[in-house]
C-alpha cells in the first residue's frame, strides 16, 4: 500500500491549466482500482492519494504520468506502507493470510 504526497511546487500557478488532465488522471486511477482515496492536503499545500494493489514501479510510472507532476505543478513523494493491522472497515488493505 502506498501514500502519494503531491506538494505544490514552483509552477503552482499553472495548476488551473492542467486541472482537467489531473482530474482525468485521478479518475483513471480509481477506474483501474489502484486509487482508494484522494484529497487535498490542508491547508491547501497539495494533494494526497492512497494507492493499493500495485507495485512500486507501476505506481512510480503512474505518478509520473500525472500532468501536475509532468508539468512541475507538484512534486511527488511516494511512501510505501506494509500494513500489519487495520480497522475491520479497512481489512481489504491487509495482505491475504
Amino acid at each position: 500500500m502506498f501514500i502519494v504526497l503531491l506538494r505544490f511546487a514552483d509552477n503552482r500557478a499553472e495548476a488551473g491549466r492542467h486541472m482537467d488532465g489531473h482530474r482525468a488522471w485521478l479518475r483513471q486511477g480509481f477506474d483501474d482500482g489502484v486509487f482508494v482515496l484522494a484529497g487535498t492536503l490542508q491547508p491547501g499545500v497539495g494533494g494526497g492519494v492512497l494507492a493499493h494493489g500495485t507495485s512500486a514501479e507501476a505506481l512510480r510510472e503512474r505518478v509520473a504520468a500525472d500532468p501536475f507532476v509532468a508539468e512541475h505543478v507538484v512534486t511527488a513523494e511516494i511512501l510505501e506502507i506494509d500494513p500489519a493491522r487495520a480497522d475491520d472497515r479497512l481489512a481489504f488493505l491487509l495482505p491475504a493470510a
